[in-house]
């Protein structure tokens, strides 16, 4: 039977960590950074995982094997804010669940919605021993009257021997005769390096790899950036090896059409040079897109490789045009699963073999 330890903020000691529990090889400590952001650790024989649960239950870092998967940024430590772009750097992001993208005109909403930074209302740690497994879960509660009301529940899920984490998010919408429109985006920011070489169940065609040629508000975009945004479009496939003399500067934002399994997942992942990988996979079922970020700057190195979606970035009706708005019926239940971590240069060989037999490559 599984063990559930509550956690309430007043556990994370303001200097230091605090073990909270140990199971096996399995470890969990809490501390705060010195923004006063809590933090929970989960730990492993093989992996290092830094959990933020009460702000948007995003992962800050995720280590496996001694190797860092999260992006480079600015930011070494969260910061404690209701701005996105003021603590950008986690290794995965929750956004939505009412917008996702940026805000335009007629699109007024904060940057991905109020996931990100929500405050989560519970949080607590799980440990079953028995099936060798580690947790942090959490609820959070959207409200505003008249419009919107739904909970959500995040967790993030360790095998001890395992060097990927299980990601999942349910939503229900809690209103009694409204439905809920629902639009979410697993933001997963690996590090990118140089010359790795992405590899995922999408044609390699710009249909199916679609770049972004609109510039939103928030980003200052450089002499040659739209003429290189017209090269992706033209041939992606330009962009599959992450050669450092590529301007991903500020961004490349990717619109991608996968194409899942037998069991309704898609997968996709970047290959170092050295032959390991880190991957990403998701149930294509009740997330059907996937965006793809790339931003190599002097400040950040973030590689969004398939960030799984209900919809497009856009806004939200240009989305809602296209037919790609989620509808949870009152009192209905909405549910995202994905997993992503590190893979070692025999798995990723046959990892890769595996995604080219679905898109037809092999």
């Amino acid at each position: 039977m599984a063990v559930i330890i509550p956690l309430l903020s007043s556990d994370f000691p303001d200097h230091g960590t605090r073990e909270v529990a140990v199971s096996g090889g399995m470890r969990a400590e809490v501390f705060r950074y010195a923004s006063g952001v809590a933090a929970l650790r989960l730990l492993t024989p093989r992996a290092d995982i830094v959990v933020l649960p009460f702000q948007g239950q995003q992962v800050w870092r995720a280590a496996f094997d001694g190797r860092e998967l999260a992006m480079t940024s600015m930011f070494d430590t969260p910061v404690a804010t209701d701005h996105y772009l003021s603590t950008y750097g986690a290794f995965f992001i929750h956004c939505g669940v009412t917008r996702i993208g940026p805000p335009s005109a007629d699109d007024l909403h904060p940057l991905h919605g109020e996931l990100p930074l929500g405050q989560f209302e519970t949080a607590e740690l799980v440990i079953d021993e028995a099936a060798g497994r580690i947790a942090v879960r959490g609820r959070f509660r959207h409200r505003i009257a008249f419009t919107v009301h739904y909970e959500a529940t995040a967790e993030v899920s360790l095998a001890a021997d395992a060097t990927q984490i299980e990601i999942t998010l349910d939503v229900v919408n809690k209103r009694a005769a409204h439905p809920l429109e629902l639009m979410y985006l697993g933001h997963a920011n690996f590090r990118a390096v140089d010359y790795g070489r992405l590899v995922y169940a999408a044609h390699y065609t710009p249909e199916d790899v679609a770049v972004r040629r609109s510039i939103p508000p928030h980003i200052k975009a450089g002499p040659g950036y739209a003429a290189f945004l017209a090269e992706l479009a033209q041939d992606p496939v330009r962009h599959h090896v992450l050669d450092p003399a590529l301007p991903f500067d500020p961004e490349a934002v990717f619109t991608l059409r996968m194409i899942p399994d037998a069991e309704g997942w898609s997968h996709a992942m970047q290959v170092h040079p050295e032959g390991h990988a880190d991957f990403i996979s998701y149930d294509a079922r009740t997330l059907p897109l996937a965006m793809r970020w790339i931003c190599r700057t002097a400040d950040q190195q973030g590689l969004g490789m398939a960030m799984p979606a209900t919809a497009g970035v856009e806004g939200y009706a240009v989305e809602a045009e296209a037919g790609r708005i989620v509808t949870v019926p009152p009192q209905g239940h909405w549910r995202a699963q994905m997993r992503m971590g590190a893979l070692d240069a025999p798995a990723a060989s046959a990892f890769g073999a595996q995604i080219d037999r679905l898109a037809g490559r092999a």
